[in-house]
C-alpha cells in the first residue's frame, strides 16, 4: 500500500511539473547588443503596448518618474566610459528612469538595477548621470515600446526611446580612438613579461621545446618593471625549466633566488615548493 502511495505521488508530482500553464507577457522581455566602435552596449527591457491608449500624458504622466518599459527596470550596460549628452558616465550596467515632459525628458542613469518598477526608497546618491534631452514627433504611431541603438559610427550611437507618436534620442560617444590607440601601440611595442611567461608556461607543461621555453621566461624576467622585483614565480618556472632540461646546478641556482624573493614577499607556498625542490635537485 506505501509503495502504491509514493507511485501516485510521483506521479502526480510530474503532472503537476508538466501540467504548468504557458501564457505570453502582456510586455515581452527584450534584448539589443550592439558594438559601438570598440564598445558594447546592451539593453534589456520589457515592451509595454499602447492598445488604444493615450499613451504619454496619460498612461505615463506628464511629470513624473517613469520606469521606462514595464516589469522589471530596464537596463543598459556600457563596456567602457562614456559620454551621454555629452556627460561622462563609468562603465558598467545602469536603471534606466525617465520623466517624460511635453518640451523635454529627463534621463536619469541608476546604479541600482534590481527594482521591480521605481525603487521603493530613492536614492540621489545612486544617480550616475542626469540629462535632459527633446522629444520629436513621429509620422506613424508605434504600437510597442521599442529601444534601439542607431545611428552608429566608431565614436557615436543614439539611444532611441519609441513609443505612440514619441520618440526621445539620447546621444552618446564612446572611447574608440583611445582605445585603438592603446591597442597599437601595446602590439608595436612587442610582447610583455607576462606574454614571455605565459608562452613559456605553456611550453613547458605541454613538453613543448625547452630551449624556447627557457627563451620566453628569460625574456619575462628580463622585461619585469626595472623598479621592482623580479615575480619570483617567473623564477619558480624557469627553475622548472632547467631541471627538465637536466641543468640542475642552474636550477638550483634559480630556485634560491625564487626561494628569497617568495620569503621576502611571505608567500609560504612558494617557498615551500623551492625548499622542496632544492633538496630534491641537491640529491
Amino acid at each position: 500500500m506505501r509503495k502504491i502511495i509514493v507511485m501516485l505521488a510521483v506521479v502526480l508530482a510530474n503532472f503537476m511539473v508538466e501540467a504548468q500553464v504557458k501564457t505570453p507577457q502582456s510586455s515581452p522581455l527584450a534584448k539589443v547588443e550592439q558594438v559601438v566602435g570598440l564598445t558594447t552596449v546592451q539593453v534589456e527591457y520589457s515592451r509595454p503596448s499602447a492598445k488604444g491608449r493615450t499613451v504619454y500624458g496619460d498612461l505615463v504622466p506628464f511629470g513624473k518618474m517613469w520606469r521606462t518599459g514595464a516589469n522589471a527596470n530596464t537596463t543598459i550596460s556600457f563596456s567602457e566610459d562614456v559620454k551621454v549628452a555629452g556627460k561622462d558616465l563609468k562603465k558598467g550596467k545602469y536603471a534606466l528612469f525617465t520623466t517624460p515632459k511635453a518640451d523635454s525628458w529627463d534621463v536619469i542613469f541608476y546604479t541600482d538595477t534590481n527594482n521591480w518598477g521605481l525603487p521603493e526608497n530613492w536614492d540621489d546618491s545612486k544617480v550616475a548621470l542626469k540629462v535632459t534631452v527633446k522629444p520629436e514627433t513621429l509620422n506613424k504611431s508605434i504600437e510597442s515600446f521599442s529601444i534601439f541603438l542607431n545611428n552608429l559610427t566608431n565614436d557615436t550611437g543614439v539611444i532611441e526611446l519609441s513609443w505612440e507618436r514619441t520618440m526621445v534620442s539620447i546621444p552618446f560617444s564612446v572611447p574608440t580612438q583611445d582605445m585603438a590607440m592603446k591597442s597599437i601601440e601595446k602590439t608595436l611595442a612587442g610582447p610583455s613579461a607576462a606574454d614571455y611567461f605565459s608562452s613559456a608556461q605553456y611550453f613547458y607543461q605541454s613538453n613543448g621545446d625547452l630551449n624556447k621555453a627557457l627563451t620566453w621566461v628569460n625574456s619575462a624576467i628580463s622585461n619585469s618593471p626595472k623598479d621592482r622585483d623580479v615575480p619570483f614565480w617567473y623564477l619558480r618556472l624557469k627553475s622548472l625549466i632547467q631541471a627538465k632540461m637536466g641543468d640542475k646546478k642552474g636550477a638550483i641556482s634559480t630556485a634560491k633566488e625564487s626561494l628569497a624573493l617568495s620569503v621576502k614577499a611571505g608567500n609560504g607556498d612558494y617557498e615551500k615548493m623551492n625548499k622542496d625542490s632544492i633538496a630534491e635537485w641537491s640529491k
